[in-house]
């Protein structure tokens, strides 16, 4: 049982969690759109976006702020997938979105201890962006049915970035928001373009993985930093992938939009 002042941290958790993870996003889309249109920015990733941060005026504070709020977010998608309270239920469907939620939970902790690392000096912070993708990949390879593994892995990010698809098509995100009616008309396009987006991110990414497991090879896994690079190289990659770009701004908005108006259910 959970007292009133622990309900009340893990609701302050979860908002903390969901205003960093958009600060990430709202880096990552403006880097991105700034690159497409020519403007000096650059294709990163959530970690270039912590870097970025770090290379700012007062950078070690914001940037502590930011990992003190990943891994509330990390606390809070541990607390959705373990005490269900979003009520997904126990059948295939939701323990799928629960396992994700406590997924999402270790590459929140992941991201935030190499946010710490850049702060304090930890060495690398165990690499980052698509070198470290491709290590664990190659690991995963050379396991007993390692293959499969990697397929495994392609085909549930996959799955994630339909979900996040149909979310945004179906708005399903709006139940959980606590704002007035004109508000919402307002945010609701904003965060379907957002989710799309993301949704589009992870089809690349997951895409790679698959053809990593057929071709018994990591060479060519890609995260988020080669998902958009791949965009920028097609035939009028710059438009495609500004459009992404500005959707995973958009994405850091919504993240900040639930940072302060998503009903947070603490287990009580």
């Amino acid at each position: 049982m959970a007292t009133a002042g622990s309900a009340s941290s893990i609701i302050w958790l979860a908002r903390s969690g969901y205003a960093a993870r958009g600060v990430v996003y709202l880096i990552v889309g403006w880097l991105a759109v700034l690159a497409a249109l020519g403007g000096g920015g650059r294709t990163t990733d959530s970690e270039g976006a912590l870097i970025t941060i770090l290379q700012q005026p007062f950078g070690e504070i914001m940037l502590a702020l930011v990992a003190l709020g990943l891994i509330g977010y990390a606390l809070w998608r541990l607390v959705q997938g373990l005490m269900d309270t979003d009520h997904h239920g126990t059948d295939a469907k939701g323990l799928a979105i629960r396992g994700g939620l406590l997924v999402s939970a270790v590459t929140h902790v992941l991201l935030a201890f190499f946010a710490l690392s850049l702060i304090f000096g930890w060495g690398s912070g165990g690499g980052s962006g698509d070198g470290a993708t491709r290590d664990w990949t190659a690991w995963l390879l050379q396991q007993p049915f390692g293959r499969w593994l990697v397929a495994l892995v392609g085909a549930a990010v996959i799955g994630a970035g339909l979900a996040h698809m149909i979310k945004g098509y179906r708005a399903k995100f709006e139940r959980y928001l606590e704002m007035d009616a004109d508000l919402l008309d307002k945010a609701s396009p904003v965060c379907r373009f957002g989710l799309i987006a993301r949704g589009v991110v992870f089809l690349i990414i997951g895409g790679f993985l698959l053809v990593a497991a057929w071709r018994f090879s990591s060479g060519e896994v890609v995260g988020l930093q080669g998902a958009l690079q791949t965009l920028q190289q097609q035939p009028y990659g710059w438009i495609l992938l500004a459009i992404v770009a500005l959707g995973l701004f958009a994405f850091g908005v919504y993240s900040l939009i639930e940072a302060r108006y998503r009903r947070i259910d603490a287990p009580v």
